[in-house]
């Protein structure tokens, strides 16, 4: 007898519709799989005749030939033992045709027949809606992290027998009701690090406030123990809330990579993804012989900060290149080109010399020019062209660190209030355009929000000169100064912004004393 169920399968974030065709057929016992199937595939067939064995069913003495279409695409993953079981089960009777034709199934089988849950559930159950499919049988553990989808109805199994008594009516498994939503879930930041805590600092946290505002990067440069690294720790606590859309978006990176649990079913808060330097060119940017997101996508809507920035191997540096310009990693292999998004706030931290002392006062710089120059030359001139703040980190005077009392410090609380007004106009400017924030504008919608008067138009042809700025930093002035104009409630951008965006782009002003 021939049936036919359904599933799906993940090429990089995307699912495709997978039809399990089953064939029995008079010969000796033997199970063949054909459409690509890769060594967990092939394997499933050990687990689902014990699972089907040990459910108390009959495992069919016959030929079973299963096909997997379309068959020139590659199959990988454990999702297919269920399909491929249930597949079967029809096959035999035990399961009637007619009863799963409006139904996909996702789970892996144990030797026991009991289903286990499955990475990337959450993206496979979006392309299966796009498919047309809204009945799908799931693990119960996945169920959470698959409820955010709207216009499915999801059906949690814990075993093969469970499943089986559903289509005979047995006993129906329960629709699963508990959507995991922004608007179910929403609950109150409560942080336990705070920019109360960073005595001094204000021009630094000014600068934190625009990166946030209006998603750009920033590069933080100052010598040891002036706060780099304890700024850049306490970004998130600034950040805006994440949508119910941004969070859907992050949470299927999470899930394509295994990082999702039952207890984490649904990513709320923005990822903070800080890699060690010895970090690789595949861990950072994604790769593997089955291609997955690296550091730099699962920081995707959130921030990706790079301590200690020129100890980084410089080939693996080289490497966000493209994907901080395109916002997208995509990987080649020959199985195809995968692509996993990346807008990240790029944050990264340096001292301005090996012995971090060039230019202070109050410590004298051991390293010589060899070293210094080698040391720069880390970071290449194009890389840094893509950060759009650079921010000295000046070190903080007695009379700050000597406050007792936090409230003279301004909190994350004050700088997140007026980091989401920001944001609000923004949406509200952009809401017919498929852009957040002020950092993904386009070459045409720059010049539609834009627009800079007489005066700011001078101020920018002569910098644009003097300091030497190429045309991309001179678009990414122009995106700093319209989130300034956001920050202060102004419609239209001022000299006063294009002023303070340009000191962000200012060169080797990081050589110049760090002294009080």
């Amino acid at each position: 007898m021939l049936s036919t169920v359904y599933t799906g399968t993940l090429h990089g974030l995307e699912s495709q519709l997978v039809s399990v065709e089953t064939d029995l057929a008079p010969g000796l016992p033997f199970l063949a799989m054909v459409g690509l199937p890769d060594i967990t595939v092939r394997e499933a067939k050990e687990r689902i005749r014990s699972a089907i064995i040990n459910s108390g069913y009959m495992f069919p003495a016959k030929r079973i030939t299963v096909n997997l279409s379309p068959a020139n695409t590659k199959k990988e993953g454990s999702h297919f033992d269920l399909p491929i079981a249930v597949g079967l089960l029809v096959s035999i009777g035990v399961i009637k045709e007619y009863a799963v034709k409006d139904y996909a199934f996702i789970g892996e089988l144990s030797l026991t027949g009991c289903i286990h849950r499955v990475d990337g559930a959450l993206p496979l159950v979006i392309g299966l809606k796009k498919c047309g499919i809204h009945k799908i049988i799931l693990p119960a553990d996945n169920a959470a992290e698959a409820s955010p989808v709207k216009g499915v109805e999801l059906y949690p199994a814990e075993n093969l027998n469970m499943l089986v008594e559903h289509f005979d009516r047995t006993k129906e498994i329960f629709l699963y009701r508990k959507r995991n939503e922004m608007g179910y879930n929403k609950k109150e930041r409560n942080h336990v690090l705070d920019y109360s805590d960073v005595a001094g600092q204000e021009q630094v946290k000014r600068a934190v406030m625009i990166c946030c505002a209006g998603g750009h990067g920033m590069l933080l440069m100052g010598p040891p123990g002036s706060g780099k690294s304890m700024i850049a720790k306490r970004i998130p606590t600034v950040m805006p809330e994440m949508t119910y859309e941004e969070c859907l978006e992050v949470t299927k990176i999470y899930s394509i990579g295994g990082r999702l649990s039952k207890a984490l079913p649904m990513i709320t808060d923005r990822p903070f993804r800080a890699p060690h330097h010895t970090v690789t060119g595949a861990a950072l940017i994604g790769g593997g012989n089955k291609p997955m997101p690296g550091e730099l996508s699962l920081a995707h809507l959130g921030v990706l900060f790079l301590d200690e920035f020129p100890e980084f191997n410089k080939n693996v540096l080289e490497m966000l290149r493209q994907p901080l310009e395109d916002s997208w990693v995509t990987i080649a292999r020959s199985g195809g080109n995968f692509s996993f998004p990346c807008q990240v706030m790029l944050v990264a931290a340096s001292n301005p010399c090996p012995c971090g002392y060039l230019g202070s006062r109050m410590h004298p710089c051991t390293c010589s020019q060899s070293q210094i120059h080698r040391y720069k030359s880390k970071i290449s001139g194009p890389l840094l062209d893509r950060i759009d703040l650079h921010v000295p980190v000046l070190p903080v005077n007695y009379t700050d660190l000597s406050q007792k009392e936090k409230a003279s410090f301004i909190s994350s609380s004050d700088m997140r209030r007026e980091v989401e007004k920001a944001r609000e106009r923004q949406l509200e400017r952009y809401r017919k355009h498929s852009i957040l924030f002020n950092a993904q504008l386009t070459s045409s919608l720059m010049k539609q929000y834009c627009k800079l008067d007489e005066k700011s138009e001078e101020l920018m042809k002569s910098a644009f000169k003097t300091l030497s700025l190429s045309a991309r930093a001179y678009s990414r002035v122009i995106k700093i100064s319209r989130t300034i104009a956001d920050l202060e409630n102004s419609e239209n951008i001022q000299p006063v912004h294009v002023a303070e965006a340009l000191s962000y782009r200012v060169p080797d002003r990081n050589t110049k004393e760090f002294g009080e």
